[in-house]
């Protein structure tokens, strides 16, 4: 299952409910362990949300052989990093503290493109919709330097190292790192006491959700400390503290009306799509009636899989994470159960 085919997939998501309670079997509960076992994936963690809030929390599995998954574990949720530094950075937006389109360059101006008149058009709004012009990240351009690949403000490509961007920019604009801004301003508020981004030394490591191969085999990769964090990667949660953070941004995300609006209005569209686009740190994407608009992220490293999905107008969601190479097999089951989802077309 490609992204593609996913984000084909939820193009065609009907109206449903979700069972809300905890105490309720999920609807596919009886059909995890099948859709596992086939797709060799360990572990997988889902959280329901209904009305608004967080219903149903359940884990499936192992986090790694012989020890139960439990809602205590700890995630690598991978690109699902870059919707939190987009909501801490759009809080600072509402607060009046930071401009969505002012020039980032007083703040930060990377030495690779110091010589380019172009870097003064870096935004956060450019930015958080991914228009930076630059390749996700450096390494992959043909010098191993950050370059623009075309002009920002013009198209769509998804970049990593925007985000990483806008992390220095905001550091040396509010003298703080991105960890304590997002304490101050987003974590603490919400009662988000197991999320960091990297991992912080003082953690549980055998609450740590390794990721898995293609056959199931257990990968066991370097953590990275939160001395070294990155806001395009690598946030440590747990799926309560994800499913809050989501039952949030549901309720507008603590954000003023105008920049909520911004967040989760389509900024530009895909290459070669009239209904896929990036709002601000969130894919939105054209839903059924009952929920015209529809804000996802996906997140995949290494052994890892994960899935947002939101459904602002009926106040719906799920928040899904695997710890497989072939989790988004399974994340498509899921939704299929969950949000009534047809069929893919062949």
């Amino acid at each position: 299952m490609t992204r593609y085919q996913l984000i084909a997939a939820l193009t065609l998501i009907a109206a449903g409910s979700a069972h809300t309670q905890s105490a309720v079997p999920l609807a596919f509960h009886d059909s995890m362990p099948a859709w596992m076992a086939a797709a060799r994936v360990p572990g997988v963690a889902v959280a329901i949300l209904e009305a608004g809030k967080v219903g149903a929390i359940q884990t499936f599995g192992e986090l790694r052989p012989g020890v139960p998954l439990g809602a205590d574990a700890l995630w690598n949720v991978a690109s699902l990093t870059k919707p939190v530094t987009a909501v801490t950075t759009l809080r600072l937006v509402s607060a009046g503290r930071l401009q969505l389109n002012e020039s980032l360059t007083p703040y930060w101006l990377d030495p690779d493109i110091g010589g380019d008149s172009m870097a003064a058009r870096l935004t956060p709004r450019i930015i958080l919709s991914h228009q930076t012009g630059f390749p996700n990240w450096r390494r992959m351009s043909p010098t191993g330097k950050l370059l623009f690949l075309f002009p920002p403000g013009t198209k769509y490509k998804y970049s990593g190292e925007g985000f990483e961007y806008l992390r220095r920019a905001l550091d040396h604009k509010f003298g703080e790192p991105l960890q304590q801004l997002s304490d101050s301003i987003l974590f603490a508020p919400l009662g988000m006491k197991h999320t960091t981004y990297g991992w912080d030394p003082r953690n549980d490591s055998t609450r740590f959700a390794y990721g898995h191969d293609t056959a199931g085999a257990i990968l066991l990769g370097p953590m990275r400390p939160m001395s070294r964090p990155s806001a395009a990667d690598w946030l440590v949660t747990t799926i309560g503290d994800y499913a809050t953070f989501s039952a949030a941004v549901l309720h507008g995300a603590g954000l003023s009306p105008a920049v909520y609006t911004a967040m989760t209005t389509p900024q530009v569209l895909f290459e070669n799509s009239t209904t896929e686009a990036m709002g601000l740190g969130w894919e939105v994407m054209k839903g059924p009636a009952e929920d015209p608009a529809i804000l996802m992220h996906t997140g995949s490293d290494e052994g890892i899989k994960t899935l947002v999905l939101l459904l602002p107008k009926s106040q719906r969601g799920i928040v899904i994470f695997t710890n497989g190479e072939n989790g988004m097999e399974v994340v498509m089951k899921i939704l299929k159960a969950t949000l009534h989802m047809k069929e893919l077309t062949p």
